[in-house]
């Protein structure tokens, strides 16, 4: 997998208001922590907001690193088994 856009963590933060704009252009949202993962279907209109940002955000209220997004899906954070399926 090659990236078009590659932007370091350290120098883009992305708050709340960010990591809700770029879940929203998602039809699927993937976040991954260690072995946990969740997927939220964006398209299905129940989303909880704050249960996804909680999801999204690490501890410093940015969002967490890696993030990707391929197509119309989102994936926040790293699982070995979901960044397989990417390539």
């Amino acid at each position: 997998m090659s990236a078009k856009e590659t932007i370091s963590a350290s120098k883009a933060k992305f708050n709340a208001d960010d990591a809700w704009k770029l879940a929203s252009a998602a039809s699927k949202v993937i976040v991954a922590r260690g072995k946990n993962v969740q997927t939220f279907d964006m398209k299905n209109g129940a989303i909880d907001k704050e249960t996804l940002l909680k999801a999204m955000l690490g501890p410093t209220g940015n969002l967490r690193a890696p993030a990707v997004r391929k197509g119309k899906t989102l994936y926040i954070g790293f699982n070995e088994d979901v960044y397989a399926a990417l390539v």
